[in-house]
């Protein structure tokens, strides 16, 4: 099938937003069965690994900017993962109007509990592809997600 001289995809198979759409609803619903036994969700997951992986502590705007979510939702998440005591909020020494979030010594036990589970998801995704191009993947992933 051509493609319209417009420029626009000419089928679903080929839109890439609902490529995309399709393919992260997919990796979320595995992702979130697999860690639902230990009360959590794809979007904790990646807040507590992002507090993790930030020396200091995640700003909340930045956890809000990488998961693509309102401000408010950041709150309401943060909330909840600081209620579990995996993660707590502090003031940005260099500005009282940010709180940094850092992840608690029960929210590391908690990723490493977890990283076995989060890998065999990340296998299960991208069991369609060969080995080079799940590296391709996500290297076009993270260039995307910049």
């Amino acid at each position: 099938m051509a493609k319209a001289q417009t420029g626009h995809a000419t089928s679903i198979a080929e839109d890439v937003v609902v490529l995309l759409v399709r393919a992260s609803g997919a990796a979320l619903r595995r992702a979130n069965a697999a860690l639902e036994p230990f009360g959590l969700r794809a979007r904790h997951y990646a807040a507590v690994r992002i507090a993790a992986d930030t020396p200091g502590g995640a700003p909340q705007r930045r956890i809000g900017m990488l998961l693509g979510l309102d401000p408010s939702a950041v709150v309401a998440l943060v909330d909840d993962l600081e209620a579990a005591e995996l993660v707590q909020r502090q003031p940005d020494p260099e500005d009282r109007r940010t709180r940094l979030v850092s992840v608690t010594p029960a929210g590391l036990r908690l990723l490493d509990r977890v990283g076995d589970i989060v890998s065999e998801v990340r296998d299960e995704v991208l069991a369609p592809l060969e080995p080079g191009e799940r590296e391709l993947f996500l290297a076009a992933l993270a260039t995307i997600v910049g």
